[in-house]
């Protein structure tokens, strides 16, 4: 399915969006069901390098092949992951947020983030209490599930910002970068990207630059889906076998994300490979 976007319709009735979204509802009907299947096959295609990483990630750590993990191009392919995933969950809740006005159902939005949001970082909890138990040293502290959580309820006074988050998420991201030079004597404040001497995880995404990516998705969202619509005019591929593969990696990332690192554990396993934590 198609929507196209109106350049000049857009400006001219941008305030009055902001000041009574209610006098778009039921113009589109279908709108606030419908997925963007480029969204979901971006997203799939962040989840299948995620996956590709970890594998290597896996071999290395196993020592079953000497493989360099921690820079050069794998490390590339790590953030290129991770990028494109933020940036695509910050655009996500442009998308979700237009929704829920376009639905008449602002009010229920903020308990509906708070909802996401607890369960996110139950499961973050889950996953630090897992990594400590198998791996000790290096468990995951402040992950990409406890980044979500949080960012959940951090980024809902931006998302009225529109366009002005580009300029909010390269601030937080150059403040973050600054801040990967500061040693600290604890451990209190590693939520933030203050680490002290010494500090390892397998995965740690602090807020700062990290919430920086996300706010540059928000920004993204507000300029390339105004009104959850399409600004821009493009073929429908979303029933290409390839795309559909992706969508549905993407649709259903959270899952993915849970269980491939024990997939990968088991095929491992299951090929002879001694899994020697440390």
């Amino acid at each position: 399915m198609r929507y196209e976007m109106n350049a000049q319709y857009d400006n001219d009735d941008r305030t009055d969006w902001d000041r009574d979204p209610s006098k778009y509802r039921g113009m589109h009907k279908d709108l606030p069901t419908a997925r963007f299947w480029e969204v979901d096959s971006l997203r799939g295609v962040a989840i299948v390098l995620m996956v590709l990483y970890h594998l290597v990630f896996d071999l290395n750590y196993f020592a079953v092949y000497d493989i360099i993990v921690s820079s050069g191009f794998w490390l590339v392919v790590a953030r290129l992951s991770a990028s494109l995933f933020l940036l695509l969950f910050g655009l996500s809740l442009t998308l979700s947020h237009s929704r829920a006005r376009l639905q008449g159902q602002e009010n229920e939005y903020i308990s509906h983030l708070l909802k996401r949001s607890a369960w996110m970082l139950v499961l973050a909890l889950g996953v630090s209490v897992v990594t400590y138990l198998f791996i000790g040293r290096g468990f995951i502290v402040f992950g990409v599930l406890h980044l979500i959580g949080i960012s959940l309820l951090l980024a809902y006074p931006f998302l009225r910002l529109r366009r002005a988050n580009f300029i909010f998420g390269f601030l937080l991201i150059l403040l973050g970068i600054y801040m990967q030079n500061i040693i600290v004597g604890f451990p209190w404040l590693l939520w933030l990207g203050l680490a002290p001497e010494g500090f390892y995880s397998v995965d740690y995404f602090p807020v700062f630059p990290w919430f920086g990516v996300i706010l540059m998705g928000v920004g993204l969202g507000s300029l390339l889906y105004p009104r959850y619509r399409r600004r821009i005019s493009m073929p429908d591929f979303a029933g290409s076998p390839f795309v559909r593969g992706l969508s549905f990696l993407g649709r259903n990332s959270l899952a993915v994300y849970l269980v491939h690192q024990p997939v990968i554990f088991a095929f491992l396993y299951l090929s002879g490979i001694s899994l020697a934590w440390h």
